[in-house]
């Protein structure tokens, strides 16, 4: 057919079929960068036998040459959160190698003193952005730009290529003092990325940070509408148009500088809290490692050995003696949270023994509280049905396993990817593989087959799933409408029976299986309690909810509170420690800082109008709001610090006492006008 694609393939059930399409879609694989061996002799590192930085699973970051690591995908194949989480972690090691050189010749940023607009006029400078083609290639920006200098209060507009570039910043800077601005507005992209520093250039110019609005006319207009350019440029022109009438109500906020208490509080002594506590202690702070149970360890204790061979209990062991005898870590046992209360920089948490409860003072707070495995099929009814868990241990304890078994089934996405579960659970895939190679290596004429919806064997793990496939290892592939089913034997000593469709063949066949084995997804631990002292979200299946999952992937909502681990979601033992390691080098950030300034955008309370009814008190979920005596009466007060702006008290407000700064009800007034306004 003229200008289609012809694309050939072959189904499960072993049909060929070919389809015509307008399009197709590669999806590469990744492999090492050109240059590769001339790097890594230059560093003197070693590489893998895919030419990618070779690196051991229990240090993910570190090279074969000491202080030399690696992040992202010269690490191996990885996506962005990935290659975000591993550069906060090697950041925390080369903060815990440079520790005892902290605070030397540093270069502390300079402001000029701020200029008092107030009284002044608004002097509004418009500065619109190409961004290469990703808004000019769409918006008509000279168009844009040419609209923003008609509105009022405007005195000057401008386009530039890269308004983010460091030469637009200085240019930035120059044009303020030149045409006396006295608020700025830029229309580019999204204020999560660059508002922090276009606010820094303010600041450099003489200007209060809260003088500054940003309109994202890349996000939400040309990025939304690339096929629409006319109508995209009209958005632009009413995005431009609202920022404008926003920011002529802007005014100068006060900033906070508040003190830190430099020390760091862990929640959970798994692999993934060891490491976090480990390696905040050696950038040089006190920290609190609490753990409910009475070992130290977490799930990483059921494991018998990794892919390669080693021991995990041996790595979990040293790590815990690591961490016992480190002078700035204090570990508490059988300990449980019973309350937290306090901000970034100033947390106060209550903690409980059978017997007693003190309280710890932090400035930070990391949350590894791990993971744990449902159970599904006859798990519990048949000692011949048994978890990977369960299978590795009695590898390593050396029960009778193995003298007069003949065929193993192993299934896939057991309570995973289901109604259960929704989510894949990561580690499933690789554990198989590798128990399948262990047995394989005990007894080669054993019989294996694993029975799986997709084998999920990501990155190097596919070297396992060849290795297998060479050892005889079968594979056979189910539907989630169809799964297996687990039977008990004829008799009561007999094999289970395993029935599953056979794809290929069309019809139904029974394996007789010595031992079934279950690659059961991972749940997280019990947390909502956790979550809401903390006013922390959670997922819908319980995992903490990370701020952002390609800009903060270890950060939560609420500043100063880090997730890493089994309490994030299902991961291999070297992802947990890349982790744990980006959230001690998040969580050490404003320990190192000393003080924290926060965000201004918060409530602001009218005393006058308050009636003490005690509304916004009881529906902050911030715990940011408190009731003041104040003579007879009660008022309203905000704890900065502890105010995330989200504008629930100002909701609840029955007077309509409290508006948001930067976001006040004459500004957000503004804007709604302005936009049912004319726009030409």
């Amino acid at each position: 057919m003229s200008g289609l694609l012809g694309l050939t393939y072959v189904t499960c059930d072993g049909k060929h079929h070919s389809e015509f399409f307008d399009m197709v879609i590669l999806s590469q694989g990744l492999e090492a960068p050109e240059g590769a061996e001339e790097l890594a002799r230059a560093a003197g590192i070693d590489l893998n036998t895919y030419d990618f930085a070779s690196t051991d699973i229990y240090s993910p970051l570190a090279t074969t040459r000491p202080g030399v690591f690696v992040i992202g995908a010269f690490q191996g194949p990885k996506d962005i959160p990935d290659s975000v989480t591993q550069a906060s972690g090697a950041s925390a090691l080369c903060a815990g190698l440079l520790e005892v050189s902290r605070g030397v010749d540093m270069v502390h940023a300079e402001y000029p003193e701020e200029r008092d607009v107030a009284g002044e006029e608004p002097r509004i400078g418009v500065f619109v952005c190409h961004c290469g083609i990703n808004i000019a290639g769409v918006v008509d920006v000279k168009a844009v730009c040419s609209y923003a200098a008609t509105l009022p209060n405007v005195v000057y507009a401008a386009d530039n290529l890269y308004s983010c570039s460091q030469d637009t910043q200085s240019q930035l800077v120059e044009t303020i003092h030149r045409h006396k601005l006295n608020r700025v507005v830029v229309a580019a992209c999204t204020p999560r990325t660059h508002e922090p520093l276009f606010q820094a250039t303010l600041r450099e110019a003489g200007l209060n940070r809260s003088l500054f609005e940003m309109a994202n006319i890349r996000d939400q207009c040309s990025w939304v509408h690339m096929h629409e350019r006319a109508a995209a440029t009209q958005k632009a022109k009413d995005l431009v148009r609202m920022a404008v009438a926003k920011a002529s109500y802007l005014t100068p906020l006060a900033e906070q500088h508040l003190p830190v208490t430099p020390s760091a509080l862990v929640i959970g002594g798994g692999l993934a809290g060891l490491t976090a506590a480990l390696a905040i202690a050696e950038q040089g702070y006190e920290c609190t490692l609490l753990e409910r149970e009475q070992v130290l360890g977490g799930q990483a204790l059921k494991l018998s050995a990794d892919r390669h061979g080693q021991g995990p209990r041996k790595i979990i062991s040293a790590l815990v003696k690591r961490a016992a005898a480190h002078p700035r870590i204090r570990i508490l046992t059988q300990t449980t949270v019973s309350s937290i209360s306090g901000y970034i920089g100033n947390f106060t948490t209550t903690v409980s023994t059978a017997t007693s409860s003190e309280l710890i003072n932090h400035g930070v707070t990391v949350l590894a509280t791990g993971g744990r495995e449902p159970s599904q099929y006859l798990f519990g009814q048949s000692d011949r049905v048994i978890t990977q868990l369960g299978l590795e241990d009695r590898l390593e304890s050396g029960k009778p396993l193995l003298a007069k078994m003949k065929q193993v089934v192993m299934i896939q996405c057991v309570g995973s990817r289901d109604e259960d579960l929704s989510y894949c659970s990561r580690v499933c895939c690789s554990q198989a593989l590798k128990n399948a190679l262990r047995l394989k290596r005990l007894k080669n004429d054993l019989a294996i087959t694993i029975l799986y919806r997709d084998m999920r064997a990501y990155g190097f793990i596919e070297d396992d799933y060849r290795e297998a496939r060479r050892q005889g290892v079968i594979f056979l592939r189910y539907t989630p409408d169809d799964p297996p089913e687990v039977l008990k034997g004829r008799g009561e000593n007999s094999p289970l029976r395993v029935l599953v469709m056979d794809l290929l063949l069309g019809e139904q066949i029974e394996f007789s299986a010595d031992l079934v084995v279950l690659s059961v997804g991972i749940v997280p631990e019990p947390t909502r309690e956790l979550a809401r002292m903390l006013k922390v979200p959670l997922t819908a299946d319980g995992f903490f909810l990370e701020a952002h999952v390609k800009l903060r992937p270890v950060d939560l909502q609420v500043d100063g509170v880090y997730v890493c681990g089994l309490a994030h979601s299902p991961r291999t033992m070297d992802e947990i420690i890349a982790q744990a390691q980006a959230a001690a080098g998040r969580a050490c950030q404003p320990l190192a800082k000393g003080a924290i300034q926060p965000e201004p955008i918060v409530s602001q309370v009218d005393e006058y109008r308050c009636i003490g009814c005690g509304a916004c008190e009881t529906f902050c979920p911030y715990k940011a709001i408190r009731m003041i005596k104040k003579g007879k009466k009660s008022k309203a007060r905000t704890l900065p610090a502890s105010c995330k702006g989200c504008g629930v008290c100002a909701a609840r407000c029955p007077v309509m006492a409290i508006d948001m700064a930067r976001f006040t009800e004459q500004g957000i007034l503004a804007q709604i006008h302005a936009f049912t306004s004319v726009g030409e």
